[in-house]
């Protein structure tokens, strides 16, 4: 376990303290809550970022791009 020191102004601490919010395990519930909301907008923005890019050619458009390029470099190699 790893203990931490927190410093709030002191209204917030006295009416997190009545609150109970305090406690050890208030705290660490509410740190879990705001790791597991952090990492769901990570996923999220990272999502939205891949959902930007444009579509990936299909392996048929590959294969085309391929051989249009050995055609046109064929056809290079034949006017020289």
């Amino acid at each position: 376990m790893s203990e931490i020191v927190l410093t709030l102004p002191d209204d917030l601490a006295k009416e997190a303290d009545e609150m109970g919010i305090l406690r050890s395990v208030t705290l660490t519930s509410l740190i879990r809550e705001a790791i597991r909301r952090r990492k769901i907008a990570r996923l999220t923005e990272t999502m939205d970022k891949l959902n930007a890019l444009p579509d990936r050619p299909t392996e048929e458009e590959i294969a085309e791009e391929i051989k249009a390029y050995r055609r046109e470099k064929r056809e290079k190699q034949n006017v020289s």
